[in-house]
């Protein structure tokens, strides 16, 4: 297994795998293919075009695109200026993107055009106002450039194309000294929590915790040279930066980045690019299942996919080998205070364990569950889950009290989810400890009651919330997607629930609904419905 002793630094690793994989495709992004050898030929002149525009290391440079080759570029460019990532999440509105970009003191953000008919620049512009500061947006004073990832830019911002030029008169000597003065102790990036709850905190990560993480992960996958690795989870995750970008460097895959998801053009994609990898949230897999076109597809060439959640229904698990004759299927849990990879299952473990667990800690790490007292419980008993290891986070930006929260003088992190471990080790993640609720003095976890009520024919997509009860305290209700065509009443759900549920963890009250509202990681955003 290669890990960070062979590559010191990210892009160590661009380097490497532009001679390694030289002539094989690198991207395709649309009708433009690149290959290995190219690819890095790019990187290495927007690397060279960030420390011309005076980006020194240590600086923060953002990223706010959806998945292109030019996220890759750009990004990886930065990184090898010894510059920290920032990706920014595509979802968020102008407000929130500034909130990250003033928290990081982002020193240049890379942005995309117009995308899904939203200008981020006039949303950036709108949130911050005029501002006391100079720069392309004086409300962020620490921002001194803005490049659109365009052949056009508003004035005082710059361009891709014109960003690039800049480069021309910094040596290749001058950028490999750059990039060879980076060690693995170098911080990599800054990924920033989804936000759900609360203010977003930035998780610091090292070159050597990404390079080993994964490492190990596409290990555990089987991620191998000649791959077609279709990334449609977003690159500002680290489901897709990681395991994704990441991964195919080291490997020799072919990243097809995908923007948007779409079932029709995951489809589309699978047949023309002949996709053997597909890594995703159960819902991706779950609308590809179920899609009514699906047999006009030719998705013979997909071997891999590796998902995760709280909820990973077994029939899942099953139509997707039975169905899709996938060879293998994985589940996993990570968080981004961990390098967004704690557990992984293996290749060879029973479909029971992928759809039930998240598998057993990755090489060099610990996990452990504990009670409200941090005492260590046995298999079987649920509590909060605790990770140590390489890949905890150094800490959250410059916010020593945050961390302090959460990371322990003995290097543990408390992760604020609920979770399980068997006999084996394997990780079950019962539900996030903030969504847990009360019934009658019984602890009800929405997850586990999601998962079950998962299991009626008639249910597509399922969340499940407690709200305040006169009697109880507090009860279930379940916000469900029907199936196509499906007369499911909640009277109906209700009846069936308690035939296949301890009482209390019936939903006392069920809301049919055309979809859940989920952020751009696939996660349902349980804030919104209980603001309804």
């Amino acid at each position: 297994m290669r890990g960070d002793l062979e590559w010191t630094s990210v892009p160590g690793l661009v380097r490497s795998a532009a001679e390694r994989f030289a002539d094989r495709e690198a991207v395709v992004d649309g009708r433009t293919r690149v290959s290995y050898e190219e690819l890095g030929a790019r990187v290495e002149r927007a690397t060279a075009a960030c420390m011309a525009n005076g980006v020194e290391p240590g600086d923060r440079v953002a990223v706010w695109a959806p998945n292109t080759l030019d996220w890759i570029v750009s990004a990886l460019g930065a990184v090898g200026a010894g510059a920290v990532l920032v990706p920014l999440n595509t979802r968020f509105k102008g407000a929130e993107a500034a909130y990250v970009l003033s928290r990081s003191r982002a020193k240049l953000l890379f942005v995309t055009g117009t995308f899904l008919g939203t200008s981020y620049v006039a949303s950036l512009r709108r949130a911050v106002g005029e501002g006391a500061g100079s720069g392309p947006l004086p409300g962020l004073p620490h921002l001194e450039q803005v490049v659109v990832l365009a052949d056009d830019a508003p004035a005082d911002f710059r361009t891709w194309k014109d960003f690039l030029a800049e480069g021309e008169g910094v040596g290749r000597d001058d950028v490999r000294r750059r990039e060879d003065a980076l060690s693995g102790a170098s911080p990599s990036d800054i990924v920033f929590t989804s936000g759900t709850t609360g203010r977003p905190k930035g998780a610091l990560i090292t070159h050597a915790q990404t390079l080993r993480g994964y490492a190990i992960w596409s290990d555990l996958a089987g991620l191998r040279e000649g791959d077609r690795y279709l990334i449609v989870n977003p690159f500002f995750h680290t489901f897709g930066y990681k395991a994704g970008i990441i991964a195919c460097l080291m490997r020799g895959a072919t990243m097809v980045p995908q923007p948007v998801f779409d079932v029709d053009t995951v489809l589309a994609n699978i047949a023309a690019e002949r996709i053997s990898v597909l890594p995703g949230p159960p819902t991706l897999h779950q609308s590809l299942l179920d899609h009514p076109s699906r047999d006009t597809h030719d998705l013979s060439a997909l071997r891999l996919v590796v998902t995760g959640a709280a909820v990973v229904p077994l029939r899942l698990v099953e139509r997707l080998k039975s169905e899709l004759r996938i060879d293998t299927v994985l589940t996993a849990y990570g968080l981004s205070e961990a390098s967004g990879i704690v557990t992984m299952c293996r290749r060879g473990d029973a479909a029971p364990v992928i759809a039930a667990t998240s598998g057993r800690a990755i090489p060099g790490s610990e996990v452990r569950v504990v009670d409200t007292a941090g005492d260590p419980v046995g298999p079987g008993t649920p509590g909060e889950v605790l990770v140590r290891g390489f890949n905890v986070m150094q800490g959250y930006f410059e916010d020593p009290e945050a961390t302090a929260a959460v990371l322990d003088p003995d290097g543990w992190l408390r992760t604020g989810d609920v979770g399980v471990l068997d006999e084996a080790g394997n990780l079950r993640i019962t539900d996030r400890i903030k969504d847990m609720f009360i019934v009658g003095g019984f602890n009800a976890y929405p997850a586990e009651i999601e998962q079950l009520i998962g299991l009626h024919p008639d249910v597509a997509d399922v969340a499940v919330i407690g709200v305040p009860d006169g009697r109880l305290g507090e009860v279930g209700k379940a916000y469900v997607v029907r199936r196509a065509d499906s007369t499911l009443t909640s009277d109906d759900l209700i009846a069936w629930s308690r035939r296949e549920m301890a009482n209390y963890k019936v939903p006392r009250a069920v809301e049919f609904v055309a979809h859940l509202p989920r952020n751009a990681s696939g996660k349902v955003v349980k804030g919104e419905l209980r603001g309804r």
